[in-house]
C-alpha cells in the first residue's frame, strides 16, 4: 500500500515541476510589447521549400548580425532609422554575399520603409496588421513563409514569426534543417533532473 502512495506522490510531485517550469517560460514571453517607435526586420524566402526556407534563415542570421551593430547603442528611434537608411546598400552586399556563398541565383531586393505585416500572436499579446516602419528582403519570387523581428529597440533575439526565442547560431544548424517554423520543444536542465529523479524512484519501486 506504501509504495502505490509513494508513487502516487512522486507523479504528482513530477507533474507539479513540469507545469511550473512551462509557467516561467510562458510568462516570460507573454509580455513582450513593441513600442510604437520600432524598426523591424521582414524576409520573404521564394518558396516553402527546403533550400529557399535555409537560404532565408542563413540571410537572416548574417544581416541581423550586421544591422545589430549598428544599433547596439542608440537610443534615438529617428537616429536609428537614419543609420538604416544609409546602410542599405551594405545590407544589399551581405545578402549577394550570403546567395553568392551558398551558389543561388535567386534574385533579391532590398528596402527600407514602411512594410505591411499581417497581425501576429505572441504570447499573450497580440501585434495587429498595419504598415511599419522596416527593413524588407525579398528573396526570388517572395512567395514562402516570412520571417521578421525588430532591429531597434534591439529584439531580434526573439523570432516573432513564430513567437519563438531565436537559437544561438551553434544550434541553428539543426534549426535549418526544418521547413516549418515550430518552435522546438528543448527541455532544460529542471525538466531534466525532475524526470530523472522520478525515473530512478519508479525503478527502485519496482524492483
Amino acid at each position: 500500500m506504501n509504495k502505490y502512495v509513494i508513487i502516487l506522490y512522486m507523479t504528482i510531485v513530477m507533474i507539479g515541476g513540469i507545469v511550473t517550469i512551462y509557467g516561467q517560460q510562458t510568462e516570460a514571453q507573454s509580455d513582450v510589447v513593441i513600442p510604437n517607435e520600432a524598426v523591424r526586420l521582414r524576409i520573404l524566402a521564394n518558396s516553402d521549400s527546403r533550400e529557399d526556407q535555409a537560404l532565408k534563415r542563413a540571410v537572416r542570421d548574417a544581416v541581423n548580425e550586421q544591422i545589430t551593430t549598428w544599433v547596439s547603442d542608440l537610443t534615438s528611434f529617428e537616429e536609428a532609422k537614419q543609420v538604416i537608411a544609409q546602410h542599405v546598400p551594405d545590407i544589399e552586399q551581405t545578402v549577394a554575399r550570403v546567395l553568392h556563398e551558398k551558389k543561388s541565383n535567386q534574385s533579391y531586393n532590398v528596402t527600407f520603409g514602411r512594410v505591411s505585416f499581417p497581425t501576429k500572436i505572441y504570447g499573450s499579446y497580440i501585434y495587429p496588421a498595419g504598415e511599419y516602419d522596416a527593413v524588407l528582403i525579398t528573396l526570388g519570387k517572395g512567395e514562402g513563409a516570412n520571417w521578421w523581428c525588430v532591429l531597434f529597440p534591439p529584439l531580434c533575439f526573439l523570432d516573432f514569426s513564430t513567437g519563438e526565442a531565436v537559437r544561438p547560431v551553434e544550434k541553428q544548424i539543426e534549426q535549418q534543417e526544418r521547413i516549418d517554423e515550430q518552435p522546438l520543444v528543448v527541455e532544460d536542465e529542471q525538466q531534466v533532473e525532475v524526470k530523472f529523479f522520478v525515473a530512478e524512484v519508479w525503478k527502485k519501486l519496482i524492483q
